[in-house]
């Protein structure tokens, strides 16, 4: 009795993509995970900041770990899927409050205050990081270019300090502008700016080492040429 199509199939698999589908996975797992943890606001001495700032920056990581490796064109196809699973999580959570409760389930308004639908916020969560990791995707292939794919710590934190900037920004303003006081709106943001970006910092060490690793085992390295930058266009380069 012949092997089954699927095993010569998965052996065949092209090196380069043998770990994309983990990165993306684990991408908008920590995407996921951490805008369910942002409902909770922490509060840390006088600073204010939601829980998913814990955990929100590994998916700059991760996808600085796509774009550098994998390209930007493999790395747009991954930032767009968030996106969509983020839409799909914030529908299915709205859906659901909606729903009326079991009566032997006396929790519906905790579950709302969680987990309900609160347009303003939804809004600005979907924009910021849409516009945060394009901006953060698009810089660093184009820095790779510059540094003909030297010092990567230069184009992770660079790329970072200014994605990073766009995501807290517009997150903060069209989620809590009006609502919380001028000044301490400042003062979140700029927290959850310092905190976000530390973070990358500190974890460049791990960052160098999975990509060391990953164009070691994949045996690609993708440099952006005559790739088109365009965040709803499809097509790209994936030269090796």
């Amino acid at each position: 009795m012949g092997k089954p199509d699927w095993i010569t199939a998965a052996r065949e698999l092209p090196r380069g993509l043998r770990y994309y589908d983990l990165i993306a996975g684990l991408f908008v797992a920590v995407l996921l995970i951490s805008n369910v943890a942002a409902t909770k606001l922490v509060g840390f001495g006088a600073f204010a900041f939601d829980g998913g700032t814990f955990l929100f920056p590994l998916s700059y990581i991760f996808g600085d770990i796509l774009t550098e490796v994998y390209g930007f064109a493999r790395a747009r196809r991954v930032i767009w899927l968030g996106f969509f699973a983020n839409a799909l999580a914030a529908l299915t959570f709205a859906l659901v409050g909606m729903m009326p409760a079991a009566d032997v389930w006396p929790h519906q308004e905790a579950f709302i205050a969680i987990l309900g639908f609160v347009p303003r916020i939804v809004l600005a969560s979907l924009i910021a990081y849409l516009c945060g990791e394009f901006v953060n995707s698009i810089l660093l292939a184009k820095l790779k270019i510059v540094t003909a794919g030297r010092k990567l710590w230069t184009r992770t934190i660079s790329s970072t300090l200014v994605g990073q900037a766009v995501d807290t920004g517009l997150f903060v303003m069209i989620a809590f502008w009006g609502v919380v006081p001028a000044a301490d709106l400042w003062l979140m943001m700029v927290f959850n700016y310092v905190f976000k970006c530390s973070v990358e910092i500190l974890m460049t060490p791990l960052t160098y080492a999975a990509v060391g690793y990953l164009k070691r085992h994949e045996q690609v390295d993708i440099f952006d040429y005559g790739t088109s930058f365009n965040p709803f266009r499809a097509s790209g380069a994936t030269n090796p």
